[in-house]
């Protein structure tokens, strides 16, 4: 065994080094160690994670049109599945990054000024409407109820 002359740890060739930031952590399935060692019981860990992000997943969809979280709980299931499968790890990647993309425009001021004019313009546009609306029909309804 050849010895080198510095006590310093050699880096693999083979593996790069990569910093323990959510972007870089390992694809795959994050359930414990002892459940990844049998099949049948890893399998059945997969298909309880599954169960439970398809119900969190639904309840989201649910809450769509209702008034409640809908899209962030259907963020938290994936985020649920994302802990087994990867394919979940690679759409809620792709999420957060467009997402993160999107809150950077949103705070350009060019984009806030520009959103701005325009949410005044279509305030004014509302009120000439509703002014037009109570000059012809008044208070009343224009059907009878």
């Amino acid at each position: 065994m050849d010895k080198t002359d510095t006590d310093a740890p050699v880096a693999k060739v083979d593996e790069p080094e990569k910093p323990d930031t959510p972007e870089h952590q390992a694809w795959g399935s994050r359930a414990p160690h002892f459940i990844q060692r049998s099949r049948a019981l890893h399998v059945s860990w997969q298909v309880g994670v599954f169960i439970v992000g398809l119900a969190i997943v639904g309840g989201g969809i649910i809450l769509l049109p209702l008034p409640g979280p809908g899209w962030l709980v259907i963020f938290a299931g994936m985020a649920v599945w994302a802990t087994e499968f990867v394919w979940a790890q690679i759409i809620l990647r792709w999420t957060k990054r467009k997402v993160t993309e999107a809150a950077q425009r949103a705070l350009d001021p060019k984009v806030r000024r520009r959103n701005a004019i325009l949410t005044a313009v279509g305030l004014v546009i509302c009120g000439v409407l509703l002014a037009i609306y109570l000059y012809e029909f008044g208070l009343e309804m224009p059907w009878k109820v």
